[in-house]
This record gives C-alpha cells, sequence and structure tokens, in this order.
C-alpha cells in the first residue's frame, strides 16, 4: 500500500480507501478535526440559508423574465392600426394596379363605416377597417391611376380611443404606398 511521510515523524497516513474485513471499500477519512475538514457544518450540524450569489442569480432570472413579458405585451390599438395600414397600403397598391391595367380612374374616399374604391366594380376590394377604432379625416380623397405616376399622396390613420396613435400611407408617386410614422410625410 502506498504511503506519504509527513513532517520529521514517520507517522504514515494511507492514501488509498483501507479495505474492511469483508472485502468492501470504505471511504477516506480525513485526518483533520471536523471544524477545520468542513468549514460549513459545527458538531454535524449544516448551515442553513443561501448565499449571496445564489440569491442574485435568482434576482437576475426574475428580472430578465419580467423585461421579457413587458417587451412581448403590445397595445392592442396600436397594433390594430399598424394592420390597418399595412393593409390599406396593400388595397391602394392593388387598386392602382387595376387603374392602370383597366385605363379607368380609380379614386379612394372614407366613409362612414369604413371607406370607399371609386371606379373599380363593388365587391372586388374590401370596404372595411379591420378595427372598429381606425379613423381618417372624411375629406381625404386620393387619385390612384390610370397614369403610372400620381404624384405625392398620404392619409392619416388615427385610434379613435388614442388620438395619439397615428400612422401614414403615403407615396411620393412613383414608389408603392408605405406605412410611416405619425410626423414623416
Amino acid at each position: 500500500m502506498p504511503t506519504s511521510a509527513v513532517g520529521s515523524s514517520l507517522r504514515l497516513i494511507p492514501l488509498t480507501p483501507a479495505l474492511s474485513p469483508k472485502g468492501a471499500r470504505e471511504p477516506y477519512r480525513s485526518p483533520l478535526p471536523c471544524s477545520l475538514s468542513r468549514p460549513r457544518e459545527r458538531a454535524g450540524v449544516r448551515a442553513g440559508g443561501f448565499t449571496l450569489l445564489e440569491l442574485l442569480v435568482v434576482v437576475a432570472i426574475m428580472a430578465i423574465a419580467t423585461a421579457g413579458v413587458a417587451f412581448a405585451l403590445r397595445d392592442n390599438s396600436q397594433t390594430l392600426l399598424e394592420r390597418d395600414a399595412a393593409r390599406l397600403a396593400a388595397l391602394l397598391e392593388s387598386a392602382r394596379a387595376q387603374s392602370r391595367a383597366s385605363g379607368m380612374a380609380v379614386r379612394w374616399r372614407p366613409t362612414a363605416e369604413g371607406f370607399r374604391f371609386e371606379g373599380i366594380a363593388g365587391g372586388t376590394l374590401p370596404e372595411r377597417w379591420l378595427g372598429n377604432d381606425t379613423v381618417t379625416r372624411a375629406d381625404t380623397l386620393l387619385q390612384l391611376g390610370p397614369e403610372p405616376i400620381i404624384g405625392r399622396q398620404a392619409v392619416l390613420l388615427q385610434s379613435a380611443s388614442q388620438p395619439a396613435q397615428r400612422l401614414f400611407v403615403a407615396t411620393d408617386g412613383v414608389r408603392p404606398f408605405t406605412v410611416l410614422p405619425a410626423g414623416s410625410p
């Protein structure tokens, strides 16, 4: 059995577990007193509680989870306004393409229930907003064709319940209609 000498005395300490009489291995036991070998235990009683590092990790995980939930939640009226604006931009481009293909003038005009395309057969394009909260000015009129260059045009969409939420659907006359933030047409 390998041994090592400690200090100037010839006391031998085994480096491998000792064999019990039945041949099973016993775990290695330190020759040091209990208070030196196990700093968190005293007289067989373990110290309770959490370390500061463990508490900081839990607080950090909770902060990240809370921030993730806060960013995931969006204002429903703003989301509906953005969807209505994107849909209107697509509908205006579709009406513009139909106007150029047919050679007929097409106009877009808001109504009390939604909006109307004049110059296109009724029922070919939707005429209602997706949400009941979307409004626009009643005097807005967009000329969509039949000329390929239609001039700079814009329509302001606004939330009826939260008037500060506004978006523009605009074109410079050459490029397609796009959704723009409220301060940029």
